[in-house]
């Protein structure tokens, strides 16, 4: 995989690595789905593949997949490399646990409790930090305050002013911008090499920069579900069959991850409508967008019926339209 639109930071860390002084830990910081946890990865094999065997490695992060240590890395079986996310619930295993646990933490003590397999370096990669439990986080600070030898912490991180102080202070921070137009298709045709050059466009669009939570919305034809929103909002809907419609649709079993999107896009749209507005109207929407978030936010937590929620909502949108009278 190519992680497109980061080249700053793939220097920086190049340039740690190549100089023989690396630092024991990073803190990957930026926005959500801008690649903190692919180039997590490709630092991680790059350490491991330039220690092993240097020659006939690429540019960046770049490890070729005929290189052994890609080949154990892809197989899930490099005794010198862990990874640590958060794991599927016991009883619901099509959901994660809220949390990165203590004895997920802990158990990283049987990387350091062996001299390493491969060379004489080792790597943990945590995706992400901002979901450890508290003891989780008190078990790592120690690993960072007394870090083993030749062993590099790659550390996905979405708002570094949560995570603990102490942490922080102990890491090297790197900071992750989010990427251009041209690096978002660049990333998304990567990931998703299927979708149709209209759908690229659209979760180009939406994606604020970020291919990972543009792909979220892949294959649920957003630009249509975006043009109803802009619809609704350009024209109202003074007989309520546009909403009725939208909400009999996303009310649909499968169709699910629309209506999830839905509640995502829709307080998106109406808080970028606003921020073209002034006076009444900006007051007008402003109330739309607290109410829209409310209702969306709790929608799923609260188990509120789709199609009354999807109606609802799409009301919220048709109420900033103003329509135009003759004078």
């Amino acid at each position: 995989m190519t992680l497109f639109g980061q080249d700053k930071p793939i220097r920086a860390f190049r340039d740690a690595l190549d100089s023989g002084k690396l630092h024991h830990a990073w803190l990957l910081a930026g926005p959500r789905g801008v690649g903190k946890a692919l180039f997590a990865d490709l630092a991680a094999r790059r350490v491991l593949a330039q220690a092993a065997q240097p020659e006939g490695l690429g540019e960046g992060l770049t490890v070729p997949e005929t290189h052994a240590t890609a080949h154990l890395i892809d197989a899930g079986s490099h005794p010198d490399l862990r990874r640590l996310s958060r794991l599927p619930r016991d009883r619901k295993p099509d959901e994660l646990a809220r949390n990165i646990s203590v004895d997920q933490i802990r158990g990283i003590q049987s990387l350091f409790a062996t001299t390493p397999s491969m060379s004489d370096w080792r790597a943990v990669v945590i995706d992400a930090i901002d979901d450890l439990e508290r003891p989780a986080a008190n078990a790592l600070l120690k690993n960072l305050e007394e870090p083993p030898a030749k062993c590099v912490f790659l550390l996905v991180c979405h708002s570094p002013g949560r995570i603990l102080p102490t942490i922080r202070s102990r890491c090297r921070m790197i900071r992750f911008s989010r990427l251009s137009d041209d690096a978002m298709t660049a990333a998304i045709a990567q990931a998703a090499p299927d979708l149709d050059p209209e759908e690229r466009a659209a979760l180009v669009r939406i994606g604020n920069g970020a291919p990972g939570q543009a792909l979220h919305y892949a294959g649920l034809d957003i630009a249509a579900l975006d043009a109803t929103i802009s619809a609704l909002i350009a024209k109202g809907d003074r007989d309520s069959s546009v909403r009725a419609t939208l909400a009999q649709s996303l009310a649909l079993k499968k169709a699910q991850p629309r209506y999830e999107a839905f509640l995502e896009r829709a307080p998106a749209a109406i808080a970028a409508h606003a921020r073209n507005l002034s006076g009444k109207p900006l007051e007008t929407a402003l109330s739309a967008w607290e109410n829209a978030r409310s209702l969306a936010g709790g929608a799923q937590r609260l188990s509120l019926d789709p199609q009354t929620t999807v109606f609802a909502l799409a009301g919220l949108l048709a109420s900033l339209h103003e329509p135009r009278h003759d004078a």
